[in-house]
């Protein structure tokens, strides 16, 4: 289907727009592009729209980094912008009729770019189906909103009526009532899979569940749109959100838990056992154990992703498994229904969705390829200390540089610029001077 019939049908369902947002996700999972007039659809639909290659790989500030290998040290080459098909979608929260469409660029020879980390997500899935499996995928996203900063560099303030520890608690959701049915309604004029809302612990803090999915990329694609459409609703609202790590350090973090069954090729699920642990999930368990270390990068991406790595901060911090036991990495809630899945839970909902995914599959491949058996589970008496996780920033991108599954998955061109880029967002965040710092030690010393 061409990008000229689909939005003709968009313009039939929702009007014709003043302008397009064109989103390209980039390596930090940060939504780029430009706006499009609607006067010039022949132009996007035959591809003669460009961006900058580099777009998909600035630092976390919007910048080149020369180690990349991209933007002004490589002459800043354009690409060419495809549109994703089934992804033109409204932006409800804006006051004009405004729409918005996913994009990609492509190569010289016609592809995706590998630069591109849902297509990156699209081979690892492609891999899964060569060996028969059939992933299943539902997310898990948490955030906080907060009342507007005066400047960026101030911290968030808790919502004052909001108790302590809100988990649950209907109350907050009816206060909030007016935020999350917009929240709610614009999730459903963009077709995303929302399912539960529920107040988290932290105060200000909500959890939205997508419902699961069997088209991998819609997946990733439904983090990408939410995590856009909750800042914009947050606007309306005189509020801000954010789904940081670790936005304050006396309350639990944000995190996206991705819940993952498997299908074989005529549509079992190979996790599903009546007794014990089928020898499939038991592999599965044992990969993403197994690489989770040298993939930490990926779902701990961020200075302040490692801040949720602390003991009795609802952040898993070993690579342990438990069949319920919300202080392990993997959690298997289900083993006896058609909902049998694995529940990983280390990532923040800082990441890039389609990394984190595609780390989360890899993993499972890696260890059902390998027949990799996991360790006694966290409640075993069997159960030996394991090497934890780590909260160092510098040790998991090092980690992650040497790690020939990041090879495998990501491929080497990738790994080494998510290195380059990390490393670059590490020394310039270490070249700043807190207000901490000048708390504590200007006047004593």
């Amino acid at each position: 289907m061409s990008f000229y019939y689909e939005f003709e049908k968009y313009c039939e369902q929702f009007g014709r727009p003043d302008h397009i947002e064109l989103m390209l996700c980039d390596l930090n999972g940060i939504v780029r592009g430009k706006w499009h007039p609607t006067d010039q659809i022949e132009k996007l639909d035959s591809g003669a729209v460009r961006l900058p290659i580099s777009t998909y790989v600035p630092n976390i500030f919007g910048e080149d980094v020369a180690e990349t290998g991209y933007g002004i040290v490589a002459g800043d080459p354009d690409g060419k912008i495809i549109t994703i098909p089934n992804t033109l979608k409204p932006v409800t929260w804006q006051k004009n009729n405004v729409a918005q469409v996913l994009v990609e660029m492509t190569s010289k020879e016609g592809t995706v770019s590998s630069l591109s980390s849902r297509g990156i997500l699209a081979s690892t899935w492609e891999r899964l189906r060569d060996c028969g499996l059939n992933p299943v995928i539902a997310c898990e996203l948490e955030f906080y909103i907060f009342d507007k900063r005066a400047s960026p560099s101030d911290p968030p303030i808790p919502p004052i009526r909001d108790p302590k520890a809100q988990n649950y608690d209907l109350e907050v959701l009816n206060r909030n009532k007016d935020f999350l049915n917009e929240v709610q309604s614009a999730s459903k004029s963009l077709g995303l899979p929302v399912d539960a809302i529920i107040a988290e612990f932290g105060p200000g803090q909500f959890e939205i569940n997508f419902r699961h999915t069997q088209n991998v990329l819609d997946a990733g694609d439904a983090a990408v749109f939410f995590r856009r459409l909750v800042r914009g609703v947050a606007e309306n609202h005189g509020k801000e959100a954010t789904f940081i790590a670790k936005p304050y350090v006396e309350f639990p973090g944000n995190g996206m838990h991705v819940h993952v069954s498997m299908l074989n090729e005529i549509g079992e699920n190979v996790f599903k056992s009546d007794v014990g642990l089928p020898d499939t999930l038991k592999w599965a368990v044992g990969g993403l154990l197994n690489t989770m270390h040298e993939l930490q990068a990926i779902y701990a991406p961020h200075l302040n992703s490692y801040r949720r790595f602390r003991s009795n901060s609802f952040a898993p911090c070993s690579p342990d498994w438990s069949l319920d036991n919300r202080n392990a990495a993997i959690r298997l809630p289900d083993l006896n229904t058609d909902a049998a899945r694995i529940e990983h839970r280390i990532c923040g909902a800082d990441v890039n969705p389609y990394l984190a995914i595609s780390g989360v599959l890899g993993g499972i491949l890696d260890g059902i390829e390998n027949k990799t058996l996991p360790p006694p589970g966290i409640d075993s008496s069997e159960r030996t200390p394991l090497n934890k996780l780590t909260s160092n920033w510098s040790e998991a991108i090092k980690n992650f540089e040497i790690s020939e599954l990041a090879v495998d998955i990501y491929g080497k061109e990738y790994r080494d610029i998510y290195v380059a880029l990390r490393r670059n967002e590490k020394d310039q965040l270490e070249n700043i001077i807190s207000s901490a710092e000048y708390n504590a030690y200007i006047g004593r010393l």
